[in-house]
């Protein structure tokens, strides 16, 4: 052999080796990430968010209709069943419900059956099977969304024994059906594969269940020969370090079989109750079929969008199942004659209620860091209540589309938002963000800062009734003209929305019809620098500038903002920090976090009270008389309508004894919208607060008020000669002295007698 031929082997056997080296250590590599990222198999799960579980007990103001709304939403089928869960039945005015077993913060609750009576419009009783009473029952709260992981993955985890034999018998026949038999790759489809690459085609599949679940797992989806070698190699990697079954349960929480808008549908156990609203053990054989049929296709054979597409796919499916000796020919006939079956609720994404699931997040990014909140599969039960929220959103939509068309104007439309609590625990039970209630962008109920108008001005009445000995709900206010003047600024003169000044009025009127001239004069004799504290109390974070002008609500606010500040007028004087979080828990129910309530006495009772009570007078005989339109004066509603110069926002709030509701209407680009708070927040809010059978707000009188009969011409003590006399409350000591020229000499006794039998009456038997 020839020097030059011994230098050329030479070269050979060093390349040969250096190949082998490389080979060898691309080959370790592999081994180290098949090893590493599947060990275990955590996937990404994203934190599931949850409504508030619908507690029933006896006395609840609810309606059997709203109840059986709630149900369908759950998944809940109508119709009794001899046994499982999962569905209602109606029984003359009651119903019974079979409800599915679930894991709350507090531990598990088993299925179980439960009949509920109804009564007028409230739950009369909650009995079990046995016919028992109860005290009260939860149903399974609402999932409502996720914070999810990249590309907005979904997916719940089942394990290999709880998904159907025929399921997984259906996948092998049509996907890999010598998956049992096989290291990793079928030698016939690699040879397919080739033959279309050389032959000038893309690459073709041929792929076994491994080497599918190698490309999703650990792979980009190219479709190029180094990608499908590297493909070939983990999988013979994967299959010599696990078993066929660890393999087939990672493929089933894995394979991808959908999209739901900007969210994906991965894995048997999420689409199971995606496309047919029920757990994957519980799916039929034709129901199997279908998502086995989506495997080579989801947007294809999508049964939402192609369902004659799908159905055919479906029937192939069954075909090659009973073909493979999986399917007897009675269960493949009976299979092919259903029809798909799937759930026809629409789609929804990663939530039906983004706006307030952007709350959410935003609280719980103050106690979690985000990688765990899109990772970890934490469960967030919220205080969001659907029926509350579905109000809202009807309501808003309707009304704005309405208001376009009235007002005829171009676009874009009217915008609005909309912020709904409990009156005492301060839980937002609903929040919507824009008329399209579904967008995930801009948020107007926490981001849109808008000037509140008159919003304000409760703040400024609050601070005077603070004051006993100087301010009462009778006392003249001013309504003259007023000119505020100020160092290095214009002159400040506040017109009345009626273009009228009216003269000495009572400070409750000043307020229930919302004057300016009177509440700017009343505010800047109290002093803007107190009032704004007052603001600061009531809740408001940030420091508005201390002009004259602010009185009159020259202060930008999100509705958010505004619900906090008239939370702690509707609860009285305690400040109770809105939350939309009740308890958060592992995936497996462990309680992480509690959210208990937080609350501070921030005023005394006896000026809220007073101030509540002139603010149901808005209702009565002010500004917001209308709401009656919507509901019964016995409902005895406090609020105060909003609206800011040149009509550009619209802003109504008000409270019921249950529920607070905050409204904004207006322009995104600040054009004047030529609507009043009366005209245009209010009947959003009246309409949806009627939908809620809402509570009548009956306030808790303070020890320190007494209630005293009032004429209203002069102001001063009335009896039962005076027409007209209201009964109006004072804090102790101080209500007029003098008689009113009306009252008679019998009358005084009379009304003495009456006040001395009332107050025994109160301290014997209580308020």
């Amino acid at each position: 052999m020839s020097r030059r031929s011994k230098k050329f082997w030479r070269y050979v056997r060093f390349s040969c080796l250096a190949v082998a080296l490389l080979a060898a250590s691309f080959t370790l590599y592999l081994d180290y990430r098949v090893r590493s990222e599947f060990e275990g198999r955590r996937f990404a799960l994203p934190a599931r968010i949850y409504a508030r579980p619908l507690e029933l007990h006896a006395g609840l103001r609810i309606a059997r209709a709203n109840v059986v709304d709630e149900l369908r939403e759950a998944g809940y089928h109508e119709g009794a069943r001899d046994g499982g869960s999962g569905w209602f039945a109606r029984e003359g005015d009651g119903l019974e419900i079979a409800m599915r077993p679930f894991v709350f913060w507090d531990g598990p609750q088993p299925a179980k059956r439960v009949r509920v009576a109804f009564d007028g419009g409230k739950v009369a009783a909650v009995r079990d099977a046995e016919g028992r009473d109860l005290p009260l029952t939860r149903l399974e709260p609402l999932p409502i969304g996720g914070i999810y992981p990249a590309n907005n993955e979904d997916r719940v985890l089942v394990r290999l024994g709880e998904v159907p034999k025929h399921l997984v018998q259906a996948l092998i026949a049509n996907e890999d059906r010598n998956f049992y038999s096989h290291r990793g790759f079928d030698l016939r489809g690699i040879a397919r594969a080739a033959a279309s690459l050389f032959g000038g085609d893309r690459l073709q599949g041929g792929s076994t269940l491994t080497q599918q679940l190698v490309k999703n797992f650990f792979l980009t989806p190219e479709r190029t020969l180094q990608r499908k070698l590297t493909e070939l190699a983990m999988a013979v990697l994967l299959e010599l370090h696990y078993s066929k079954e660890e393999i087939l349960e990672t493929y089933l929480n894995e394979i991808y079989l959908g999209q739901d808008r900007d969210r994906a549908i991965h894995g048997v156990g999420l689409a199971a109750l995606h496309y047919f609203g029920k757990p994957v053990e519980h799916l039929t054989l034709a129901e199997s079929a279908l998502l086995v049929g989506m495997v080579r296709g989801p947007a294809l054979y999508d049964p939402h969008r192609h369902p004659r597409r799908a159905f055919e796919r479906r029937n192939l499916v069954l075909r090659e199942t009973k073909d493979r000796g999986y399917a007897t020919m009675e269960q493949y006939a009976a299979a092919r004659a259903t029809g798909l079956g799937v759930n026809p609720k629409a789609s929804v994404g990663t939530s039906p209620h983004p706006a307030f699931l952007e709350l959410v997040h935003r609280q719980l990014r103050l106690e979690y860091d985000e990688a765990d909140l899109r990772s970890e599969g934490l469960r967030v039960f919220t205080t969001l209540d659907p029926r509350a929220q579905g109000a809202a959103e009807r309501v808003l939509e309707r009304k704005l589309a309405q208001f376009d068309k009235e007002k005829r104007f171009g676009p874009p439309g009217l915008e609005g938002a909309v912020v709904v609590t409990d009156s005492q625990t301060g839980e937002v039970q609903a929040l919507v963000g824009g008329r399209d209630v579904r967008y995930r962008g801009f948020n107007r109920a926490l981001d849109a800062a808008r000037p509140v108008g008159s919003l304000l001005k409760p703040a400024i009445y609050l601070t005077a009734l603070a004051e006993p000995s100087r301010y009462t709900l009778v006392t003249p206010i001013d309504d003259g003209p007023f000119v505020w003047k100020s160092r290095g600024a214009p002159d400040w003169q506040p017109a009345n929305y009626d273009g009228i000044f009216h003269g000495a009025v009572p400070l409750r009127t000043a307020l229930a019809q919302s004057y300016n001239a009177a509440s700017a004069r009343l505010g800047t004799e109290l002093g803007v620098e107190r009032v704004l504290a007052t603001v600061k109390r009531l809740g408001i974070e940030r420091t508005p500038r201390p002009y004259a002008a602010t009185l009159l609500g020259a202060v930008e606010l999100s509705p958010l903002e505004v619900a906090q500040m008239y939370q702690t007028i509707a609860s009285g004087g305690f400040r109770v920090p809105l939350r939309a979080i009740r308890e958060v828990t592992t995936q497996d129910g462990r309680p992480l976090k509690r959210y208990p309530i937080a609350v501070e006495q921030a005023f005394p009772p006896e000026p809220m009270y007073l101030l509540a009570t002139a603010m149901q007078g808005i209702v009565s005989e002010g500004t917001a008389q209308s709401l009656k339109n919507w509901l019964p004066s016995e409902t005895a509603v406090a609020a105060k309508t909003g609206t800011t110069d040149e009509q550009r926002d619209a802003w109504f709030a008000g409270f019921t004894g249950d529920r607070l509701g905050i409204v904004w209407i207006g322009y995104d680009d600040n054009r004047a919208a030529r609507l009043s708070g009366a005209a245009a927040a209010l009947p959003v809010w009246g309409e949806m607060i009627a939908m809620l059978n809402p509570e009548p707000l009956a306030l808790p009188k303070p020890d320190g008020i007494e209630t005293v009969l009032i004429d209203p011409e002069s102001g001063l003590r009335a009896d039962f000669a005076c027409a007209g006399a209201v009964e109006l409350p004072f804090a102790q000591g101080s209500a007029p002295a003098e008689r009113a020229p009306c009252s008679s000499a019998l009358g005084v006794v009379v009304e003495e007698v009456r006040q001395q039998t009332k107050s025994w009456w109160e301290r014997l038997f209580g308020r």
